[in-house]
């Protein structure tokens, strides 16, 4: 379901193990996610953490799909809270894609503070079809102003792409061994300055206060307070 391990004593690998359904989040796999992430933020030997899959070639297809509509409607708010968290964190988290990352799998890759991905990593945010808002919090400051297509479309964004917008940092052969290399060099800078640097570029309160209007406003069109419609 989702594996944690150790690189070091200041390093944390997670990674997504549901090969079967490309790594679909239900109900239990974000528990664990919310978890792992509420212990490290505790634990004041871990300098950097890394998210991944346990399976190559496969990341997160997103909210799993067949689960019924009111777990879905709990997985999509706690989603929500667990990027809030994963944001909140002291210390950067560095996404392995290595696959396609779609919805909340897209989501959850676009949290983390640095994105390396293979070149089998792809994006798609998916929202609209289903009358829901998906990306909009933090798109705008990845990609600009054509984060609003990206919505819209709801395409495929390959990894050359991905990377020539911002929504990957870099390219790797084997992301889950490049994030793994930068997270220990990460180990070696002073805490506080990571820690400033992240709260400084990524966890400030305009992107929080996005992320809080997103998760109500979707949340409400889950409880049907605002009706889907075409």
């Amino acid at each position: 379901m989702l594996h944690c391990t150790r690189q070091s004593p200041a390093v944390v690998v997670l990674a997504l193990d549901r090969p079967d359904v490309h790594n679909a989040l239900d109900a239990a796999l974000v528990d664990a996610l919310h978890e792992q992430i509420a212990e490290i933020a505790a634990d004041e030997q871990v300098r950097a953490v890394v998210l991944g899959s346990s399976t190559p070639g496969k990341f997160c297809a997103g909210a799993d799909l067949t689960v019924p509509d009111e777990e879905r409607r709990k997985i999509s708010d706690d989603l929500y809270a667990l990027y809030e968290r994963m944001l909140r964190l002291p210390v950067p988290v560095i996404a392995a894609v290595d696959g396609a990352a779609v919805g909340g799998g897209a989501q959850l890759a676009l949290t983390a503070d640095v994105r390396l991905g293979s070149s089998r990593a792809r994006f798609r945010f998916v929202g609209p079809g289903h009358g829901l808002s998906v990306g909009p919090w933090a798109l705008p400051s990845t990609v600009g102003r054509r984060a609003l297509e990206l919505v819209l479309s709801q395409r495929f964004i390959d990894a050359e792409e991905a990377v020539a917008i911002g929504l990957l940092d870099r390219l790797a052969e084997d992301p889950l061994r490049t994030a793994t290399a930068l997270a220990g060099s990460v180990v070696q800078l002073d805490r506080d300055a990571v820690r400033r640097a992240k709260q400084q570029v990524v966890a400030d309160e305009r992107l929080l206060a996005r992320l809080a209007e997103e998760r109500s406003a979707n949340a409400a069109v889950f409880t049907g307070e605002v009706p889907r419609g075409r």
